[in-house]
């Protein structure tokens, strides 16, 4: 096992090589000067050769790669043209609502989406089975942007059940985890407790986490409410894809003969259905699973837009807009990244539930 890991994670050395040259190259394939670009049509020939002095435009282009890989390797990617602040600093504080995010969108495909898929399977043929491929040909039909607004218009405007859009409301305290546990600011004098304290200032953009840590429950419950619509509106299509696939395979798997002895000796049908046909047919399950998280965590961007929800997509649209080519850089390479590992542990996790793909 521990040998199948390694190969795997030495596959990974030239796909993030070939990351790093598309995200490199970016800003490069610019039809204009990337620096002019950046600073506008009024920027004048002085600051547009600070600009391009800084960010190294005026090297080679072997030598540009090599610095920007060089930059990435020792996690500097660069300094944001908008803000001059570290784009990693301003990534960090973004990167956690967008996972948030994520997370409850997968949450509500996979509570939903993996029981429709089994019954579906099991009542093949019925009513109930045609009303779920109906349903989900129209979530994965259904444009995102398009059920993000109804959802905010019906559920945030009209009955006002739910916040139609940021992440918390507004006079609702909560405070960071090193506020909130008494790490004072003497403690990150030293090299490890800075990077202790902004570790957990990391962590404390999970407001759910946070919220549950500090023991913070009124937060909790706004926390919570903030997150339904978006995560409904992100997770319809993955939901649609998992109710597929997770009776496509259920179809295959109930038709095999171990099925059949399983029955034939008098286990019960649940554990027929969880312990046997599951167990065996969710592979298939778990890489559209694994491609849908991977796919969230870059694609939010509508979802982030509509929602005014602080995440890293709603980070890439704005600073597109504001050509803050750095910055848009270093996201599209955090999200490239994080799809390759959401990808490496999609993988790890066959070699756990098929022994076999060890000694391949």
């Amino acid at each position: 096992m521990t040998r199948y890991i390694i190969r795997r994670i030495l596959l990974l050395v030239p796909v993030l090589l070939g990351i790093s040259i598309v995200v490199f190259a970016m800003l490069r394939l610019i039809p204009a000067d990337p620096a002019e670009v950046m600073l506008g049509e009024r920027a004048t020939p002085e600051a547009i050769a600070r600009i391009r002095e800084s960010m190294g435009l005026n090297e080679p282009i072997t030598v540009q790669y090599l610095r920007y890989l060089e930059s990435v390797l020792r996690l500097d990617l660069g300094r944001s043209i908008r803000t001059n602040r570290p784009v990693l600093q301003e990534i960090g504080q973004r990167l956690p609502a967008t996972i948030e995010l994520t997370l409850g969108a997968m949450l509500v495909a996979c509570v939903f989406g993996i029981p429709a898929g089994i019954v579906a399977a099991y009542r093949h043929n019925s009513a109930f089975d045609l009303a779920t491929m109906v349903t989900a040909l129209i979530g994965v039909s259904m444009p995102v942007f398009w059920l993000g607004l109804m959802l905010a218009y019906v559920f945030g405007f009209k009955l006002k059940i739910l916040p139609p859009s940021a992440r918390l409301t507004v006079g609702v305290p909560l405070a960071s985890l090193p506020e909130a546990w008494g790490i004072s600011e003497s403690f990150g004098a030293t090299a490890w407790g800075a990077k202790a304290i902004g570790f957990l200032d990391f962590m404390s953009g999970f407001y759910v986490l946070t919220s549950i840590l500090t023991t913070n429950w009124q937060a909790l419950k706004d926390v919570l409410s903030h997150l339904v619509l978006p995560s409904i509106a992100l997770g319809s299509i993955p939901l649609a894809i998992i109710a597929r696939m997770t009776r496509s395979s259920m179809l295959e798997v109930l038709n095999q003969d171990y099925i059949r002895t399983a029955r034939a000796k008098g286990l019960r049908e649940r554990n027929v259905l969880l312990r046997h046909a599951l167990k065996n047919g969710f592979m298939p399950i778990i890489t559209v699973i694994g491609l849908s998280i991977g796919a969230l965590l870059g694609g939010a961007i509508l979802t982030e837009t509509i929602f005014s929800w602080p995440g890293l997509g709603r980070l890439v649209v704005d600073r597109i807009l504001a050509r803050d080519y750095p910055a848009v850089q270093g996201s599209v390479l955090m999200i490239a990244f994080m799809f390759v590992i959401v990808n490496l542990v999609v993988d790890i996790s066959y070699a756990y539930l098929d022994p076999r793909i060890r000694y391949e």
